[in-house]
């Protein structure tokens, strides 16, 4: 997708996001905050949105929170504000493909249904991998295209609609797992219908 198109959809989807899109992801969402919960130290979350994910932080984390749309932005900080959610300590406004941290920056980063909207994803899963620290953790809980059945010919179909939907329905998975630097160590289906899947990765001692 292209960054005009990101913006708009975004700037289409932030004022329903929450009661439309954000409730058929919650199961992914829920699993992939637990999983965080689980860890201590710095989190960064790529593609933060709305904030639906702000108020399932443990407290002991340290959250940072990055989006490409001032819209939903908006919403997040004032979920923040309005419930006091002290543990979210930034939230900016930033392109994905070029994450203003340096190195080795966050014990935990985790992407939400991100990969499949963003332009050139293998970029911002690299950068992804770059500000997390080695030993750290990389989380991404998106949908991947299938190969067979009635759900590979859908996405097929509204391929062509990326732009105005808002992801792309054909996208590959191995077009997130080329990055050198991580290593796949947990990989599950998700409901509904395991339309959505939870993929852990470790970030190694290397170098980009």
């Amino acid at each position: 997708m292209e960054p005009d198109a990101v913006r708009t959809s975004y700037r289409r989807w932030a004022p329903i996001y929450d009661a439309t899109f954000g409730a058929i992801t919650g199961v992914g969402r829920r699993r992939a905050v637990a999983y965080v919960n689980s860890r201590a130290g710095s989190v960064l979350e790529v593609g933060v949105g709305t904030g639906l994910a702000l108020t399932a932080y443990k407290p002991h984390l340290e959250v940072t929170g990055i989006d490409f749309s001032d819209e939903m932005l908006a919403k997040a900080r004032t979920k923040v504000a309005k419930l006091g959610l002290s543990h979210v300590r930034d939230l900016r406004q930033m392109d994905a493909r070029t994450l203003d941290f340096p190195d080795a920056s966050f014990d935990t980063v985790v992407a939400m249904y991100l990969v499949s909207v963003v332009p050139e994803p293998e970029r911002v899963v690299a950068e992804m991998a770059r500000v997390c620290k080695p030993g750290g953790e990389v989380v991404i809980v998106g949908h991947f295209a299938r190969d067979t059945g009635l759900l590979s010919v859908l996405e097929r179909a509204f391929a062509p609609l990326a732009n105005v939907i808002g992801w792309h329905s054909d996208f590959e998975k191995a077009r997130v797992l080329g990055c050198p630097l991580l290593e796949v160590t947990e990989e599950s289906t998700l409901p509904p219908f395991a339309m959505f899947t939870f993929l852990r990765l470790h970030r190694s001692a290397g170098t980009a």
